[in-house]
Formats: C-alpha cells, sequence, structure tokens
C-alpha cells in the first residue's frame, strides 16, 4: 500500500528537526502491526507510507494508528510543534509488486520533487491516476 496524508492545513511541521525521527517513529508502528515499511518519507507538510499491508488490520486501522500514536508523539518533541495535527483525510493506494521500487525511488525524492509541485497537485494527480472521482469541496478540510 501507497499511503499518504498531510497536515492540518497542510502546515510545514515536518523540518528537518523532526522528519527522519518521525518516519522512524511511524515505521515502528506499522511494524507492531505487522505491516512492514517498505520506506518512509515525505515533504514538509506531508508524509508517504509504502508498506505490506497485513491481513490482520484493516487500512483505516492502521491509518488511524499511525495518525493518533504519532500526532501524540511529535507534540512532546518541542514548542513548535504544540499545535500539530494531520489533516482528517488519506489517500490509500493498492501498489502492483512490479512498482514497488518505482514508488520507493519517488518516496525518496520527496524534498527534490516537490521543488516543481505542491502537495495539491501531486495528491490530485494520484486521483486521476487511480480513477478515483473527488469533490475539491471536500478534499482540503
Amino acid at each position: 500500500m501507497h499511503i499518504t496524508f498531510s497536515t492540518k492545513n497542510r502546515h510545514p511541521f515536518l523540518d528537518k528537526h523532526i522528519k527522519a525521527d518521525l518516519f522512524r517513529y511511524l515505521g515502528g508502528i506499522c511494524k507492531n502491526l505487522e505491516c512492514n515499511p517498505l520506506i518512509i518519507g515525505g515533504h514538509k507538510d506531508h508524509i508517504h507510507i509504502l508498506c505490506l499491508l497485513s491481513r490482520k488490520i484493516a487500512l483505516m486501522k492502521l491509518i488511524e494508528e499511525l495518525k493518533t500514536h504519532s500526532s501524540k508523539w511529535i507534540k512532546t518533541k518541542g514548542r513548535q510543534y504544540q499545535k500539530f495535527y494531520w489533516q482528517n483525510g488519506y489517500g490509500g493506494f493498492s501498489i502492483h509488486q512490479g512498482q514497488v521500487d518505482v514508488v520507493k525511488d519517488y518516496i525518496s525524492t520527496q524534498d527534490e520533487h516537490h521543488k516543481n509541485i505542491s502537495f495539491k497537485d501531486e495528491y490530485r494527480a494520484f486521483l486521476k491516476e487511480y480513477g478515483i472521482s473527488f469533490d475539491e469541496r471536500y478534499v482540503w478540510d
């Protein structure tokens, strides 16, 4: 599964001081839920997780655990993170085994990638690529 979600209002909370630790923390949550993480990355306002979804947990429950625990954790990391929240929604996309390396490369180059495209445009492109219809009024709240 390729999972992506952003910070509330796409606020750039994920700075160089917290990103690596946050990615490791999210990886630990995935491991504890038997959802082996292949790579976790992101940019200032969102994350990407590529993991093997366990047969023992629903995607919605994995997202709930990731967001709840990481949000509580990040708020303990300094005053600048005390108002941290994740957005309400998420994107979860099934990835064909043959595309795993492509998605890994994509996730590993997020900082470079986002010099040219916003998270909103990136997310819209995912939805279009997977044939998911959406209403802009509900995607960004």
